[in-house]
């Protein structure tokens, strides 16, 4: 492999027949030698793939050929060449399982009812004419928030996308329903959803980080309002923006600064941790029966 890149991208649209596209995508990216992660669903695609550059750009002008999927924003970062295990290619009932398929309505412009989208540079604008009244929303689970995060940003204590829906309907962020808030996620995906389902609870003024964090990254990087590193869903665990990147996250195990994400072994099966480096060689030994690295990280 030359040159390895991963592709991120969403589109929201009615699918007739999601099975139809599943084996598509499926061949097309066998085709390719591309490995990753794609959701087919009725309201349309949510994907993450990855391989060789000139073979992703092949599938990227497959995937645009389809009409529906014309104009996807694709966003590009650089991949180590073992970012995914496997291909998985999937139908679900949501591309983003939020638990609330019946609520979310699509056509052919995207998500009905969501918030209104921001540039980066727009978010800008809101919080210099704003000030301290705009939310920043944070609609991640809070393992991904506590690496990485916008200044001052409401991170719900969710531990997976299903619990955003009784979190708003407990009446937790009912405060802020009159005050402007700006949703973000990784790349996008999930604020699309997550301000429509804002918006139908009755928060009068939301908006959304187009292109998420990502595109927010490739613009400000580290000297804006983002603040850490960034959680992505493949090997590399996290990414950073600048070589002056803060930390913000803090080891589970010792409580040292860190941003380093692992897989974290314990009783309940595999979960992730912050952890920081010396910690994850004790977590691996002690996961493996081997007592001598954890005296070496002594």
């Amino acid at each position: 492999m030359s040159t390895p890149k991963i592709v991120l991208f969403y589109v929201f649209t009615p699918l007739a027949d999601p099975d139809a596209i599943r084996l598509w995508q499926q061949a097309v990216c066998e085709q390719h030698g591309l490995r990753g992660r794609i959701i087919v669903s009725p309201h349309g695609i949510n994907g993450t793939v990855g391989g060789d550059i000139a073979q992703v750009k092949r599938y990227v002008k497959a995937t645009r050929a389809y009409p529906a999927f014309k104009n996807a924003d694709i966003k590009w970062s650089d991949g180590t060449g073992d970012d995914f295990p496997r291909l998985s290619v999937r139908v679900r009932p949501e591309i983003v399982t939020f638990g609330v398929p019946d609520e979310v309505r699509v056509d052919e412009d995207g998500v009905v009812g969501g918030g209104t989208h921001l540039s980066p540079r727009a978010v800008h604008d809101l919080v210099a004419e704003r000030g301290d009244e705009v939310v920043f929303f944070d609609g991640r689970n809070q393992i991904e928030a506590a690496v990485g995060r916008f200044t001052g940003a409401v991170v719900p204590a969710a531990q997976s996308t299903r619990d955003f829906v009784p979190l708003l309907d407990s009446g937790r962020f009912d405060h802020l329903k009159d005050r402007p808030v700006v949703t973000y996620c990784t790349g996008g995906v999930r604020c699309e959803v997550l301000s429509s389902l804002m918006r139908a609870r009755g928060f009068q003024e939301v908006y959304q980080l187009d292109g998420g964090i990502v595109r927010y990254g490739e613009e400000f990087g580290d000297d804006g309002l983002w603040e850490g590193s960034l959680y992505v869903f493949d090997e590399r665990m996290t990414v950073d923006f600048s070589d002056h990147v803060a930390v913000v996250g803090e080891c589970a195990r010792c409580g040292a600064p860190t941003n380093s994400v692992s897989n974290f072994p314990d009783a309940l099966g595999r979960e992730l941790a912050v952890l920081c480096p010396s910690c994850q060689q004790v977590v691996g030994s002690e996961a493996t029966g081997d007592s001598t690295a954890e005296a070496t990280a002594r």
